[in-house]
């Protein structure tokens, strides 16, 4: 397991311990949005597919540089959608009975009551004051369920990315948010399709827009009430569902659509840090067995060629010894013939 891995999952699990009781926030609480939050209101019949919003996203977000270059528009002609590396795209539609092409942004919609966050167990997501839904890395354990939470099928994850994958997503600029400054998209927009402000003021707008221009717009703001409302909203002549946008929604919070089915996450929760230890237990457990069976192998042949050393020594010491004996012996032994010699030698000489 690798540590970072490990480090999530163990996280994971003392966090979802602190915050196991939270996770019936998919449950029956239902939360209405912070009143003076902010918000993003899309017009698409000013929206001219300039790609300028893309780019802006893709520099303040620091986000690869795509391989089709955002002053080519002929990706407008395919249905995109975001991904790690695109926190925004606009697609370019040709519905029915119309003579122009109608131009789609899609991002996060940063939803009043999000999906993603109640689905996370962690809290990695968080719906803030801004508006704005946001996403904390390290406390991510991967699991993805924001991903299937999401009905509007925004989050993405770097799935390409080996180490320290994260779930990326549209922030609505929060850091720019934070520092008094318009979220990036919103700044480049050349044409003022989108227009940043409080979301009861964007809603005032729209429906000020509607009232004056009645044959340009439908009398629908998309994200007033899908899904329990949304802090990005949307208006155009168009039905929605030709420019790819789902109508079939409903007004209720996603959160309280799955509260039956994520009500079981409370209980994994509890059981995920369980079986987590269980499995850090386990692996410890492992791990040291064999390294004491490695520490154990390892002495017994140190010994096993100690020993043998040291026979081998003593046999070289003894036959050096017996070598040595043999040696003086010899050596005496001709000392003495000669000696011998020398004395029959001069027994000859006198007898003579």
């Amino acid at each position: 397991m690798k540590r970072r891995t490990f480090l999530s999952l163990l996280g994971a699990a003392g966090t979802s311990t602190l915050v196991g009781g939270n996770a019936q926030a998919a449950g029956n609480h239902h939360f209405e949005g912070y009143p003076d939050s902010f918000g993003v209101l899309f017009d698409s019949t000013q929206c001219i597919g300039c790609r300028k919003c893309e780019a802006a996203c893709n520099e303040v977000n620091e986000l690869p540089q795509p391989e089709v270059p955002f002053d080519d528009l002929s990706v407008l002609e395919t249905q995109r959608r975001t991904d790690a590396a695109s926190y925004t795209v606009v697609n370019k539609y040709h519905p029915e009975d119309a003579a122009d092409p109608v131009y789609r942004k899609m991002q996060c919609n940063h939803c009043q009551e999000p999906a993603c966050a109640s689905a996370c167990f962690v809290k990695a997501l968080k719906k803030t004051e801004t508006g704005a839904v946001i996403y904390d890395e390290s406390v991510c354990v991967g699991c993805r369920y924001c991903m299937i939470a999401c009905p509007f099928n925004i989050p993405a994850y770097e799935y390409n990315k080996a180490l320290d994958p994260a779930v990326m997503k549209c922030t609505m600029c929060y850091p720019r948010l934070q520092e008094g400054k318009l979220p990036g998209c919103v700044k480049a927009c050349p044409k003022e399709a989108l227009v940043f402000g409080k979301r009861e003021t964007l809603l005032k707008l729209a429906r000020l827009k509607i009232q004056k221009f009645p044959q340009r717009y439908l009398d629908h703001i998309y994200g007033e009430n899908e899904m329990g409302g949304t802090n990005w909203l949307y208006i155009t002549g168009t039905p929605y569902e030709q420019i790819g946008m789902r109508e079939d929604l409903g007004t209720t919070p996603a959160p309280k659509l799955t509260s039956g089915a994520l009500a079981a996450v409370p209980m994994v929760v509890g059981l995920w840090p369980v079986l987590l230890g269980g499995l850090y237990y386990m692996n410890k457990r492992r791990d040291k067995a064999a390294q004491r069976a490695k520490e154990e192998a390892v002495s017994e042949a140190v010994s096993v060629t100690q020993n043998e050393a040291q026979a081998t020594l003593k046999q070289a010491k003894e036959k050096a010894e017996e070598e040595k004996q043999a040696a003086i012996k010899r050596e005496v032994q001709k000392a003495l013939d000669e000696a011998a010699k020398q004395q029959s030698a001069d027994n000859d000489d006198e007898e003579a």
